[in-house]
């Protein structure tokens, strides 16, 4: 699996002539998440919805994360659910009589029964086209438990598109047929100036070293946790920033005291987009640790931000960055192998040098105006022809 590779797939061509996004009645329900947490399918609901305004079309955002009203509800965890769900529902079935389409940021677990399946069925009874835009590494284990519960409501999709290769096969090794549009990532804010070229050549003795994922088991933090510790053997005054937030903080941050590095272990909690952006522009190393992914922004952000990385092989990111080239992957679950990876990108200006470039040219590929177009063509293919069945 060599990365990313542009594809001629339907996104690129629409009836022979390239897609534009309408200029008439292009109303469109975008149905998902938005920042804080700042977690990849938030963010892209969020670039989406501006972006897609900047087109010209018509957005109404149906927040799947809403704030609890009465905030109090929040609080209590047998029923808050029912706050969320039943005003959602209403502002879903509002937005189906105002839009001549969905398109539904989805997931795994509960959030697709929660979330996703209420907004495909309410849209379906109003005759509503919907786009599901799925994602999430941990679809092979979700489908496998839970297939007959999600295909009814993939039948109803008129189209169903996922981010990466590895998706694309999840779905395929179940007879379904899906689109691939990447991520979309905003260079605007990651891009690398000449004052932050000492990404590319490292800080000497003191690297400053990121990890940008939420603090879940998920995410295994403690493996990177474990690996700068190796780290610290080679270069004692390497610090080390955590940006996130979740339930494993607590559990972490008693693994750095036992491990003695708490002094140099920073965890930041939950960033704006322009604190992390900021944490990027002075990191030397990235280290992605999970356990399961599909195309994480973290990576793209970091090597739009010319910070080389360490991460994980699992799930989707072989389908995304190539060994040696884009990045150093490395098991899960291995804190040595994570470390060993590590110190070959410190010791290394001229492995350093690589990664970088080799890692911005990559991320040139997942730009709005690379992406755009296949927007424009999979909004185009459903308006003009809806009535076909996806699974």
């Amino acid at each position: 699996m060599p990365g990313w590779q542009e594809r001629t797939v339907v996104e690129q061509e629409h009836r022979g002539q390239p897609c534009r996004f309408g200029t008439g009645d292009w109303n469109i329900a975008l149905v998902g998440p938005l920042p804080p947490p700042s977690g990849g399918m938030a963010t892209q609901t969020d670039q989406l919805r501006r972006l897609l305004g900047q087109e010209g079309v018509t957005v109404e955002l149906v927040q799947s994360n809403a704030p609890y009203r009465p905030a109090w509800a929040g609080r209590l965890k047998g029923v808050r659910a029912l706050f969320r769900l039943i005003p959602y529902c209403l502002q879903l079935w509002r937005a189906a009589g105002r839009n001549r389409l969905f398109h539904v940021m989805a997931n795994s677990g509960w959030s697709w029964h929660l979330f996703a399946a209420p907004a495909i069925w309410i849209a379906w009874l109003r005759g509503v086209p919907v786009i599901v835009n799925y994602r999430g590494g941990e679809a092979e284990e979700f489908f496998r438990r839970a297939m007959h519960w999600v295909r009814p409501s993939l039948r109803r999709c008129a189209r169903i598109v996922v981010p990466s290769g590895f998706l694309e096969q999840v779905f395929i090794s179940r007879s379904i047929e899906v689109t691939v549009v990447p991520n979309i990532i905003d260079l605007s804010r990651f891009s690398i100036s000449p004052e932050d070229s000492r990404n590319a050549d490292g800080r000497g003795d003191a690297p400053r070293i990121i990890v940008t994922r939420n603090l879940e088991a998920l995410y295994d933090v403690a493996t990177a946790i474990e690996a700068f510790a190796s780290i610290r053997s080679r270069y004692p005054d390497a610090t080390m920033h955590i940006a996130g937030e979740g339930e494993e903080r607590q559990r972490l941050e008693q693994h750095c005291r036992r491990l003695g590095i708490s002094d140099a272990v920073h965890f930041t909690g939950r960033l704006s987009h322009e604190q992390i952006a900021a944490l990027y522009r002075e990191a030397d190393l990235m280290l992605n640790p999970s356990l399961a992914d599909n195309m994480p922004n973290s990576l793209l952000e970091a090597m739009a931000s010319g910070v080389p990385v360490v991460t994980t092989d699992v799930g989707g990111i072989p389908y995304l960055v190539e060994d040696g080239v884009h990045a150093l992957l490395v098991p899960p679950a291995e804190p040595g192998k994570m470390a060993a990876a590590s110190l070959a990108i410190l010791d290394d200006a001229a492995l350093r040098h690589r990664l970088v470039q080799a890692g911005r040219e990559l991320v040139e590929q997942f730009t709005w105006n690379r992406i755009a177009q296949r927007w424009a063509c999979v909004y185009g293919d459903v308006l003009g022809e809806t009535s076909g069945e996806a699974a």
